[in-house]
């Protein structure tokens, strides 16, 4: 039987040999494609010393095909808990240098035993892809896997952060667990996601591409917004999922951690009273606004390359975490369109689900027009917004810089949708529609019977612009409740979000809504 000195050095032997993961010959393959190896992931994303593994030993069960005869260590995944930046995380990390990271029952087990636990601890979870999909080998065993995986992300959603890191291939049915966690990571040039590969769809549609073209990191983050960062390597991935993470809360009982600020909370932002320019036809960057606003001017983006006419990410507010939803005039006027609507529809549902406080930036001119829109769903995908600002009950802080007109003005988190507090610049301009659209209308008789139409036409867009172009109106209905100096904004909004930070509201009693998807 040997002596308790021989067990543990013959465990110690099975540690050491397991952690060689696929062998040197396959770590060096790694490395020559720019990627580091599961465990080289692992000691740079845990705090030193804090990462502890759990079910190294698992092994497969497969017999066919002559499985029976393949070792494939801690079955081409790695599994565990530790510390990232001193808060717990559970994360999985697969490992492409064993067997190509195939995913097979116990590869799957051993992820859903890590989504159990994360979610009955309370404690965010990141997933690490780097696989070459199913392991064809073990059939419907494999399709079970992932079966329970899916399963797992659905019921862990809005309990537990889920974070998805692509730092290799994901293909087929891998790509629909990482498409149902919060957000998505992507590393530029080594990672690629799709649910047929370039070979297939050629043989198929006759389509010619390439990995990079057809589901590279900038593809996802561009055209397809199923990626939310674009990153330039593994260690920037990592770095940035850390960042991340410093927002959240681990769970959504918590609030998000609210840190020391530096920066001073009543601090004037002179440069947001020449911000705005004289004509409201001309642009200027909303990025500008945001980083006069916040902590330190520190914005983390997420969609960055997505849907421009938008943004949305997370800043800080006297060091308490916040989630800004905000229209950029630069890209498309600012205009609502499908794509921004679900970026923001969807960033909204997450910062409500983890007790993270929003602030809107408006300066929206409508919907875009067009056949491709319509045709597109734009009602239905505007829906969305509507829907997930009215079902939100996290405290809602609303700046009006300029334009806001019709249905945008109501969709951008306006009073009517149960924001907590909406402020106004005296710059804001709050109307059914623009002025010319409006004369158009309301006074197409007196233009058409006038001598000089285009001089009775600009006269009445004058008197139009006049009348409406400002905050008053709406703050005389109460609709607005103060309209305040460009330079205060970081200052009331601070104070807005101190005194709602204690904001308790509850939604009727139902399974859930049936959200316009």
């Amino acid at each position: 039987m040997g002596t308790v000195e021989d067990k543990i050095r013959a465990l110690r032997k099975k540690q050491i040999k397991i952690q060689k993961m696929g062998g040197d010959a396959a770590v060096e393959k790694q490395h020559k494609l720019e990627k580091l190896t599961a465990r080289e992931r692992i000691r740079l994303f845990f705090d030193k010393g804090t990462f502890r593994e759990i079910d190294m030993f698992v092994k497969h069960r497969s017999t066919d095909f002559g499985m029976e005869s393949k070792d494939i260590p801690s079955d081409g995944i790695i599994t565990g808990h530790g510390y990232v930046r001193g808060r717990p995380v559970f994360a999985y990390f697969q490992d492409f240098t064993a067997r190509g990271g195939s995913l097979g029952q116990m590869h799957a087990q051993k992820i859903c035993k890590i989504m159990d636990l994360a979610i009955k601890a309370g404690v965010p979870v990141v997933g690490f892809n780097d696989s070459g999909g199913a392991r064809i080998q073990e059939g419907i065993d494999a399709l079970y896997g992932y079966g329970s995986i899916f399963f797992r992300n659905s019921r862990a959603s809005g309990v537990v952060p889920q974070i998805s890191a692509i730092m290799g291939p994901c293909a087929g049915g891998a790509v629909y667990s990482p498409a149902m966690t919060d957000w998505v990571f992507m590393v530029k040039r080594t990672s690629y996601m799709y649910i047929t590969g370039p070979a297939v769809v050629e043989a198929v549609n006759g389509e010619k591409t390439t990995h990079e073209e057809l589901g590279g990191a900038m593809t996802h983050n561009v055209k397809s917004g199923c990626a939310h960062f674009a990153c330039e390597n593994d260690e920037d991935t990592l770095e940035q999922i850390k960042t991340l993470l410093d927002f959240l809360p681990s769970n959504n009982l918590e609030d998000p951690p609210r840190v020391t600020p530096r920066d001073v909370p009543n601090r004037i932002c002179h440069n947001l009273d020449r911000i705005i320019p004289d004509s409201n036809k001309q642009a200027y960057d909303m990025m500008d606004v945001i980083r006069e606003i916040v902590d330190d001017g520190e914005f983390f983006e997420p969609h960055k390359y997505y849907a421009t006419n938008i943004l949305v990410g997370f800043a800080r507010l006297n060091g308490r975490p916040i989630g800004i939803i905000a229209n950029q005039p630069k890209n498309l006027a600012g205009c609502l369109d499908t794509n921004a609507s679900d970026k923001a529809s969807r960033f909204i549902r997450f910062c409500d689900s983890f007790n993270i406080p929003m602030v809107s930036l408006v300066d929206v001119p409508g919907y875009l027009p067009g056949i491709d829109q319509e045709w597109g769903g734009v009602i239905r995908h505007g829906a969305k917004l509507l829907w997930s600002y009215s079902e939100a009950t996290v405290p809602k802080l609303t700046v009006i810089t300029r334009k806001c007109y019709g249905g945008a003005y109501i969709a951008m988190s306006s009073s009517h949708l149960g924001a907590d507090m909406v402020f106004a610049w005296p710059t804001a301009e709050i109307a059914v529609m623009g002025a010319q659209g409006a004369v158009a209308i309301i006074y197409k008789n007196e233009i058409t019977s006038a001598e000089n139409k285009a001089e009775k036409r600009q006269q009445k867009i004058e008197e139009y612009e006049n009348l409406l172009y400002n905050p008053y109106i709406a703050a005389s209905r109460g609709y607005i409740d103060a309209v305040i100096r460009p330079s205060e904004t970081r200052a009331r909004l601070i104070d807005a979000l101190d005194i709602m930070s204690t904001k308790s509201e509850s939604l009727p009693p139902k399974k859930h809504g049936n959200i316009p998807v």
